[in-house]
């Protein structure tokens, strides 16, 4: 027998069905979306909260708590597994939308391609502005005689900063850790001698109101990059800070470290690439060169490259310094010693004085980026 309604036999009822049914769940795709979107707009109010109280977007214990309540109330046909799965994708998704929000509201963000931080120190030298500046100088100011021999031979080549390490953090407290106040004296008094401004790191909050009677430049080490008490004070001082990238420290971390510094007041941030621990050992570190052009990308402040720490040796330092400029940094930093045979600290990196000239010779044929 023929159904009058089907002429040709076959039975519609499930494919309607089967339409009705894909219409319910359409409807609760819409729903779904509506809730996750409701969701999202109440972890981003959480999140700017957070923000405020300087806290971690982050809560695992919190994140831990929601998926256990979850899995408790779950009566299936999806397993705890899946349900986990399903809403760690959600926490995870509504976190990086969280850690988006919170960096595209960065001071030390660029706004626009064009917006660009230019430091102009005391002697009229400018980082950022195109330029490319070299800071140099001995690992640490061992006397005055070895920092004026080097301090005569950055001036004769053109050079304005100078380092003058006076304090010195090391991984065994039984070697040299730099002669402190007396250095900042010595460093102080061969800057004027020579015409150069003068930079050394930083290593407590405390040191603020001595060094700051000596230096032109903070300079926050690898050691101290999180140390937010630290880049805090920071914020308070006149002079501009340079802020090295520690080695076990992401690009995005580096960004908010000297977020510190820029939102407690002051604007003068140089951020310093110096090379991540990787498990490369013929290197000291391995110089991320990548980083440069991120950070040129994603901020307004100058970048500079540390080709001493990153390499930890001499013999390549002409590449490397070649490899900064070409990245389009703002300048490097390289250590320079008399005789770093007799060096206090760090003897295999420091370049001699003709070795540094050498440097400086092959820099020079290479345009600026």
């Amino acid at each position: 027998m023929v159904d009058s309604d089907n002429p040709n036999g076959h039975n519609n009822k499930p494919q309607s069905q089967i339409y009705a049914l894909r219409q319910q769940i359409d409807d609760i795709n819409m729903q779904l979306l509506k809730l996750l979107n409701q969701r999202a707009e109440i972890a981003a109010e959480v999140g700017r909260i957070k923000s405020g109280m300087a806290t971690s977007q982050y809560d695992p214990e919190r994140e831990g708590d929601m998926l256990e309540v979850l899995q408790q109330a779950n009566q299936g046909p999806f397993s705890n597994e899946t349900i986990g799965a399903l809403f760690k994708e959600i926490f995870s998704a509504t976190l990086a939308m969280n850690s988006e929000k919170a960096r595209s509201a960065l001071l030390v963000e660029r706004s626009d391609e064009h917006q660009r931080t230019v430091i102009t120190l005391p002697d009229g030298t400018k980082i950022g502005d195109g330029s490319f500046q070299i800071i140099s100088g001995p690992c640490a100011v061992e006397s005055f005689e070895q920092l004026d021999e080097v301090a005569a031979a950055l001036a004769k080549n053109g050079m304005s900063i100078m380092r003058g390490m006076a304090y010195k953090p090391r991984t065994s407290p039984y070697h040299f850790q730099g002669l402190g106040e007396e250095g900042l004296k010595i460093g102080r008094r061969v800057a004027n001698k020579h015409g150069l401004m003068m930079v050394s790191e930083i290593l407590d909050m405390s040191q603020i109101p001595l060094m700051s009677q000596y230096v032109d430049l903070f300079w926050v080490g690898a050691r101290n990059m999180q140390n937010s008490f630290l880049l805090r004070a920071l914020g308070n001082v006149r002079q501009p800070v340079i802020l090295k990238r520690s080695f076990g420290a992401t690009i995005e971390e580096l960004l908010y470290a000297a977020e510190y510094i820029v939102s407690s007041g002051n604007p003068n941030v140089i951020l310093m690439e110096r090379g991540i621990r990787t498990f490369e050992n013929w290197t000291r570190n391995t110089l991320d060169i990548s980083a440069v052009p991120l950070l040129k990308q994603e901020t307004h402040l100058p970048v500079i490259v540390d080709i001493s720490h990153s390499a930890g040796r001499r013999d390549i330092a002409n590449t490397l310094a070649k490899v900064a400029k070409a990245s389009g940094a703002d300048g490097l930093m390289v250590e320079v010693h008399p005789n770093p045979a007799v060096a206090m600290s760090d003897a295999k990196q420091q370049l001699s004085i003709p070795e540094f000239e050498s440097m400086l010779a092959e820099i020079d044929m290479l345009p600026q980026v």
